[in-house]
């Protein structure tokens, strides 16, 4: 048996109608589909491991994951990087097993580009910088069914963005996270938070170097509040210092939740 070669997928997927990435029984994930899909087109067993997990019906413009595998066709070679440990090059694998992973994909999961990377590369653990989009949309409009919040009345965008400023001084967000997760520290660093109005709706951007679960929904559920006046920008002081997830705003729905960029130093 020929030795391995490690390789990132980049990906885009619309999460309506899938239960989240990460495989779990009894429910349809993007995971399960992917490496159905690898394992079709590669002819061989195919498991991926993600950069993160999002829950069900949240969407990303921007995925990676890795897996392990035999014999892929390369095409001429693209970029260059350095790793941690030895220098070595990134090829892209030829856009024919592309089409074809994509042609047994659904039309909701699309592939991007497939690169081979160090063998200790990891999509999870070496991402530097995630960032995320949540869309908020006034009035009903069919076409933002399921990638969008629907709201009716419009909040305070200036209060949300004092309270959002906030947020960068601060490291611990156990307020934020979604109880009995299995993590070993709920500090992340955030470098942008920030709320743009675009076209009459509302965009929240968002970047850091982790996010806990449901962070980013219960973040926006707890600006929302804000920007409705039920409590003012500084309360958001308290609610994080509280480290209790009860005391901040509820999440939000998935639907308008979109992960858009995954960094890394090597690709």
């Amino acid at each position: 048996m020929s030795e391995k070669q490690r390789y990132f997928i980049e990906l885009a997927y619309d999460g309506s109608n899938y239960h989240g990435w990460q495989v779990q029984p009894n429910a349809l994930t993007v995971q399960e589909v992917l490496d159905n899909a690898l394992t079709t087109v590669l002819r061989q067993p195919i498991s991926t491991t993600g950069c993160g997990r999002t829950d069900t019906g949240v969407h990303a413009k921007q995925f990676f994951a890795h897996f392990d595998a035999e014999s892929i066709v390369h095409s001429p070679l693209s970029i260059a990087g350095t790793g941690n440990t030895m220098d070595y090059r990134l090829w892209t694998i030829d856009q024919k097993t592309i089409n074809s992973i994509n042609a047994v994909l659904p039309y909701d999961i699309g592939i991007k580009r497939v690169i081979d990377v160090h063998p200790d590369a990891h999509a999870r653990f070496d991402a530097t910088l995630r960032s995320y989009e949540y869309h908020v949309h006034f009035g009903k409009d069919p076409f933002k069914v399921n990638r969008s919040w629907e709201l009716r009345d419009r909040p305070d965008i200036g209060l949300m963005n004092t309270a959002a400023q906030i947020l960068l001084a601060y490291t611990d967000f156990s307020c934020f996270s979604k109880s009995n997760t299995q993590t070993f520290t709920n500090n992340c660093k955030i470098s942008r938070a920030e709320w743009m109005e675009i076209d009459g709706e509302l965009v929240f951007h968002i970047s850091a170097d982790r996010f806990l679960r449901n962070m980013v929904r219960a973040i926006v559920g707890t600006l929302m509040a804000i920007g409705r006046k039920e409590i003012a920008p500084n309360d958001i002081r308290k609610i994080i210092e509280s480290k209790n997830r009860s005391n901040a705003g509820t999440s939000v729905p998935a639907c308008g939740l979109y992960l858009t960029e995954v960094k890394y130093d090597y690709i």
